[in-house]
């Protein structure tokens, strides 16, 4: 076997393997004759076709299936003989030659990744912390979502439910189907398009409103985007919110069995400081990845990049589905994915290649005790760490999340790092985002 390689690009290779006609006839003639025995043709006794016969019938058939095994068959070792590393798979030709079988492999190579320069680190690490103020904001949020609604004879205002019946016209036609009936906005909320919320307020129940707003130019529905509509309302009831009572039924809803307030507060403080926590590794890990990014140049192979961009493209499509719309319809340009697909490749290969040379390996009680951290917010814990050791695939999730921390805590061992302390809502409300 003969292997020529052509370097075409910074990472994409030509490799030629040539294989002597002698090994292929070799091959032929084992074939050829192990299918004599198992042919029938007319005029011939079981097992006696001539080998002549045979060839002219089977040959180009068993030559092809020939073809493909010597690629299997030599392959992996003229990637090995060149010491070749590909990235994806290979686009291979066949070429079959008189003077023996030859084909050609083309593929792109993961690139030299030098690691000069990540103890030069630049990191700003955030720390924050649990304040009574923060516990008080949240018991606030639960009393909102628990609250109910009474029946006001007073002009609409901001927090306050509104019951309308309304109507839209653009352009002649009417886009709302006639009248919608008992349709009920939440003023303050921004759920409907800009300055719609706004003409409700100061409005009673069985008053009449017409006005005039524009659609933004990036709605949703293409008829209506950057167009001009006049909107009929009617008011047929205004509510107030109100907010739940803090008492023993309230806190025993949230699992606080002996109902006392000292007792649902330390409650809420401990989840809260659980998300914080979460969301200050987080953080960190940003800071990390946009530095580490930064400072390791490399060119990453196309193939591992329209993997990703496949990856990331995938839950719109199955979203899509699942609504039964056309992936036409979608609009999702495959470049408007590239450069965050080239990050995630990019630091994929680096955090590789740092768990390699610092012989960085997985600490499977991390594994069992993030796992544990986890499960702690379910009603049963211990069912939860079951259910993700019971799955290999579940559990290998964990311990690629779990191994990749602990680079990051390497990196930052090793970084400039620099302290920044943050409130509570700040470092939750960009997590949100």
């Amino acid at each position: 076997m003969q292997v020529s390689v052509e370097k075409t690009s910074e990472l994409s290779r030509t490799m030629t393997v040539c294989i002597p006609e002698a090994v292929v006839q070799k091959k032929m003639a084992d074939r050829l004759k192990s299918l004599a025995r198992e042919i029938k043709i007319d005029g011939f006794r079981p097992g006696k076709v001539p080998q002549e016969v045979v060839k002219k019938m089977y040959g180009e058939r068993v030559r092809g299936e020939i073809a493909g095994d010597l690629i299997k068959d030599t392959y992996y070792d003229a990637l090995e003989g060149q010491d070749l590393k590909p990235a994806g798979h290979p686009h291979i030709q066949p070429l079959d030659e008189i003077d023996g079988f030859k084909y050609t492999a083309v593929f792109e190579v993961y690139p030299e990744i030098s690691l000069k320069g990540i103890d030069e680190l630049e990191i700003v690490r955030p720390l924050s912390s649990v304040s009574d103020t923060d516990v008080d904001g949240m018991i606030e949020k639960l009393r909102v979502q628990k609250q109910t609604w009474r029946v006001v004879d007073r002009p609409a205002q901001n927090s306050d439910n509104v019951t309308i019946s309304f109507s839209g016209t653009s352009e002649g036609e009417n886009f709302t189907d006639g009248k919608l009936e008992d349709f009920k906005v939440i003023c303050g909320q921004k759920k409907m398009i800009s300055g719609f919320e706004d003409n409700l307020l100061g409005l009673t129940a069985g008053a009449h409103k017409t006005f005039i707003l524009n659609f933004p130019e990036d709605y949703g529905n293409e008829k209506l985007a950057g167009k001009a509509a006049e909107f009929e309302v009617d008011v047929v009831e205004v509510e107030e919110p109100v907010l739940a009572e803090i008492d023993e039924a309230f806190i025993k809803a949230y699992g606080i069995e002996d109902g006392l307030i000292e007792s649902f507060r330390a409650d809420v403080k401990n989840n809260m400081q659980r998300e914080l926590d979460q969301a200050l590794r987080s953080k960190l890990k940003s800071s990390v990845m946009d530095a580490l990014y930064g400072k390791v140049k490399l060119t990453v192979p196309n193939t591992l990049v329209d993997v990703e961009i496949e990856s990331l493209m995938k839950p719109y499509i199955e979203t899509a589905k699942r609504q039964k719309m056309k992936l036409e319809d979608l609009k999702l340009p495959r470049d408007s994915f590239e450069d965050q697909a080239k990050r995630r490749v990019a630091l994929g290969l680096i955090l590789g290649e740092v768990i390699q040379k610092e012989s960085i390996k997985l600490d499977n009680d991390k594994v069992r005790s993030t796992i544990e951290d986890m499960a702690k917010s379910y009603e049963r814990p211990e069912d939860v760490v079951a259910w993700y050791y019971s799955d290999e695939s579940r559990l290998n999730e964990v311990q690629q999340m779990v191994l990749e921390d602990q680079v990051v805590e390497w990196l930052v061992g090793q970084a400039k790092v620099s302290d920044e302390t943050v409130n509570f809502n700040d470092v939750m409300d960009k997590q949100q985002r």
